[in-house]
């Protein structure tokens, strides 16, 4: 975990993609912020993994909201960290909650919340919503905009 920017290893260089999600690196930066309740919005519309039983894809449109405390995930790494999802075998909802469980324990945010809105597999699309509970009384968190499935595209 990154400390200072000196740190930081991804931002700025040439940067393979990683093989999984657990070998990718995820990196913080300290929060310019710290005393001011403020919102951090991630959205991830091109989101893949694989089915981890017939090995196809899926697609999902992923939505992060996160509010900081002493920390900020670098987004460099949280491209390349989501992009390892890519070619990794799992079930919706262990795709979601490892990618929100991750940044928890990266960031240790205020509040943190995934709404993961998965196309279609068998007909049947799948959404995933996890929060780390109640958000803080005052901040201001929109709708994450992704309607419920009617032809998503």
């Amino acid at each position: 975990m990154s400390e200072t920017y000196e740190n930081l290893t991804l931002l700025g260089q040439h940067v393979p993609p990683a093989a999984t999600p657990e070998a990718a690196t995820l990196e913080r930066v300290p929060n310019p912020h710290p005393d001011t309740h403020y919102l951090v919005r991630f959205t991830c519309p091109e989101f893949t993994s694989l089915c981890p039983l017939t090995g196809q894809p899926d697609f999902a449109h992923i939505v992060i909201d996160y509010l900081p405390k002493s920390w900020l995930v670098e987004s460099k790494s949280l491209k390349i960290y989501l992009a390892a999802f890519r070619n990794h075998g799992a079930f919706h909802e262990a795709c979601s909650l490892d990618i929100a469980k991750r940044l928890v324990a990266l960031l240790d945010p205020a509040w943190l919340r995934i709404g993961a809105y998965w196309y279609p597999r068998g007909g049947i699309p799948i959404d995933v919503f996890w929060q780390t509970g109640a958000p803080p009384a005052g901040i201001w968190i929109p709708d994450q905009g992704v309607p419920s499935y009617r032809g998503r595209g």
